[in-house]
């Protein structure tokens, strides 16, 4: 007897919730390795690196058949500016996106209470780093505000221009089911390469979710830096700008130049060069 599979259509409840799971999960692990190295003392830099990668290719995989697994209200942002996404869909996204921050940022804050306390009884930006980052990484290497504000731009905008070049199915595209894991491999190499002078939140969502979970929690100077300057605007508004800036530099350097992919071309084989006999 033959079957029928039922085909569900795509709703913006759906799509919502699925940018709210897989952001939630991004923060359980990037949140969740920074409180562990920090208050507990287990790992170092290059953890924190990975499983933020980690937390990145495992968001992805929840979400991306529903959305393509933006997690991101900067990627949402540039997507609906350069590549057709609904601009009446941005606002719910991002919504999603913040919620699923907040709320895995308080699952961390709630199960390392004990070590958190432990390590900062006072609850000041010695442990403030855990949910929300800071220039400097919280400490006076000569970084201040703006100094952030220009980590921030520069950041988001190498993230959003490679996430173009693994997505594009007129480039080099990586198979659809290990997409994930290379853009995870960005995350690791942008932790890397530029965490040093505003801890590479690259993610408003990232960065806003997690401060307030803080601030409602105890720490009552979430949104100052350790200069007294308030901060937490910063990465906000500038991978907002980092994102739209990586997604033009893309289509005006590679994207206009790529030719309109053949249906019967394996997405990202590397096309050799067609010659007249």
């Amino acid at each position: 007897m033959a079957t029928t599979e039922t085909v569900k259509a795509k709703t913006l409840l759906g799509e919502c919730s699925a940018e709210f799971l897989g952001t939630f999960i991004l923060i359980l692990f990037g949140v969740g390795v920074v409180a562990q190295v920090v208050a507990g003392g287990i790992g170092n830099h290059d953890s924190i690196a990975w499983a933020w990668g980690l937390g990145v290719t495992l968001g992805i995989y929840v979400a991306g058949r529903m959305t393509g697994a933006h997690l991101n209200p900067a990627v949402t942002i540039a997507l609906a500016a350069f590549r057709g996404f609904s601009w009446k869909k941005v606002a719910p996204y991002a919504g999603a996106q913040f919620l699923g921050a907040f709320l895995a940022a308080l699952v961390v804050r709630w199960n390392y209470t004990e070590a958190l306390n432990k390590f900062d009884p006072g609850l000041t930006r010695k442990s403030q780093i855990v949910f929300s980052t800071l220039p400097g990484n919280g400490s006076d290497i000569g970084v201040h505000l703006w100094g952030g504000f220009r980590d921030q731009i520069i950041g988001t905008a190498i993230l959003m221009l490679l996430i173009l070049a693994i997505t594009d199915l007129r480039n080099t595209a990586p198979a659809a089911n290990l997409t994930p894991f290379i853009v995870g491999l960005v995350v690791v190499g942008i932790g890397m390469a530029w965490g040093t002078n505003a801890g590479y939140a690259i993610n408003p969502a990232r960065d806003f979710g997690p401060r307030l979970a803080s601030f409602i929690t105890g720490y009552g100077g979430a949104f100052k830096d350790q200069f007294g300057e308030v901060y937490f605007w910063v990465p906000i508004v500038a991978p907002i700008l980092g994102a739209l800036l990586g997604a033009l530099i893309y289509d005006q350097l590679i994207g206009r130049f790529l030719p309109i992919a053949d249906a019967d071309e394996e997405p990202g084989r590397i096309p050799e060069e067609k010659t007249s006999a």
